[in-house]
């Protein structure tokens, strides 16, 4: 691996911090741990507990900065990301599937349980994208670019080296800036929010499908879950 030079001090770069990550994925074990025993499948803390034991080696082996990686790690964060974001389909599924068959009758529960599986979805999503785009958080601020995979998202930075001075200072191009946890959580918010990308634009064909996949989840909590609970809550 060839570590990214800061371009100020020509010192290798740190790693990315790991605390944002962390409490994403924290908030979403939790949130899924709270829902509604309706929602979930088998006994509640399952699930949050193998999420759990994924998560524990991985914040042994970066408890600050992301800066080591292995194979055996790699394979281990996007089986977390692909754990918490199954299990919080098939919330989304059993939510839905309790309107269709007219079990749900409590309003407000299903308005706050909503709203956790939508939650839950923009933090899978950040999860997703900040895993994927440009082999990973540990590749992004530890590799020089001539060795990153291609990227799966355009930022603003990515093109701003061509902007007047006080903005291009702050590109890609003239600051090593490379996208981190909080850049992907605002791409999933802005996504489940809009239901299409807004300054940041997907490159790839995973990309797009991931981002698809969040609109049309966001779109059927938003328009399905949403109103049928405040017409339960005017009833």
């Amino acid at each position: 691996m060839t570590d990214m030079g800061d371009e100020a001090t020509g010192q290798a770069h740190p790693g990315e911090p790991r605390l944002p990550a962390a409490v994403g994925v924290v908030v979403a074990i939790v949130l899924y741990a709270v829902l509604p025993s309706s929602l979930q499948v088998g006994p509640r803390y399952v699930i949050p507990g193998l999420e759990l034991l994924l998560f524990i080696p991985l914040m042994l082996a970066n408890p600050r900065r992301m800066s080591r990686e292995n194979r055996l790690l790699r394979r281990l964060s996007i089986g977390l990301a692909v754990l918490i974001a199954l299990s919080n389909t098939t919330a989304l599924v059993l939510l839905i599937r309790s309107l269709v068959l007219r079990e749900a009758t409590a309003g407000g529960q299903l308005l706050a349980a909503a709203g956790q599986v939508w939650l839950t979805n923009v933090l899978v999503f950040a999860l997703a994208y900040w895993e994927l785009d440009r082999g990973g958080p540990v590749a992004r601020f530890r590799v020089a670019r001539p060795g990153l995979p291609d990227a799966d998202f355009r930022f603003p930075q990515d093109e701003d080296h061509d902007a007047i001075s006080e903005v291009a200072s702050r590109s890609s191009a003239k600051s090593g800036w490379a996208p981190g946890f909080i850049d992907y959580l605002y791409v999933s918010v802005t996504n489940s929010s809009a239901f299409s990308p807004t300054d940041t634009m997907p490159l790839t064909v995973r990309a797009k499908a991931l981002m698809a996949v969040e609109s049309v989840a966001a779109l059927m909590l938003s328009v399905l879950v949403v109103s049928f609970a405040v017409g339960l809550l005017g009833s």
